[in-house]
């Protein structure tokens, strides 16, 4: 029987495995390449795509985000305050995520992953209904806000594995 856990999950799964295919065996150089100007590299919108979903989880959640409780912020030293998920960042921003690499990348992604993955197994169907976040109208429920998560995270998961299909 398909239950929303299953569902979210699957979902969830799907970013991993475009994520993982994306970033393998790229240089750091291959990740940080503009193919144009102000276009987003692969390794920001992997970071990105990534900070949101920790972001968002760990809002939900009450938790520290894993960005600054596993260390990630230090290990990828990026020029960023350690609370930027890269949203209305410029371009000359994004150009400033270099020096990254695929394990870094994957590793940060795989920590996140985890943890959404655990919180998603312990969520029923009534917690999906609970309102999240009031600032909206109508105000977001858990699993609207989870399903966005999933519909942004792929968004950006293709645009960065059409970037590697381009280099």
């Amino acid at each position: 029987m398909t239950t929303s856990t299953s569902l979210l999950t699957d979902g969830f799964e799907r970013i991993s495995a475009l994520i993982h295919t994306t970033v393998e065996g790229l240089t750091p150089e291959q990740l940080s390449t503009q193919i144009k100007p102000e276009a987003n590299t692969i390794a920001w919108l992997v970071w990105h795509l990534t900070r949101i979903q920790d972001s968002h989880l760990s809002e939900v959640r009450g938790e520290e985000q894993v960005w600054t409780s596993g260390g990630w912020c230090e290990r990828f030293g990026l020029p960023f305050d350690p609370e930027a998920t890269g949203y209305g960042q410029s371009s000359d921003e994004v150009a400033e995520v270099q020096g990254v690499g695929s394990g870094q990348l994957s590793g940060y992604f795989d920590a996140v992953h985890e943890r959404t993955l655990g919180f998603v197994a312990g969520a029923g169907d009534a917690d999906l209904e609970q309102v999240v976040d009031t600032r909206w109208d109508p105000p977001v429920t858990l699993a609207a806000r989870l399903v966005s998560v999933i519909a942004d995270d792929l968004q950006h998961a293709g645009q960065a594995a059409f970037i590697r299909g381009l280099l």
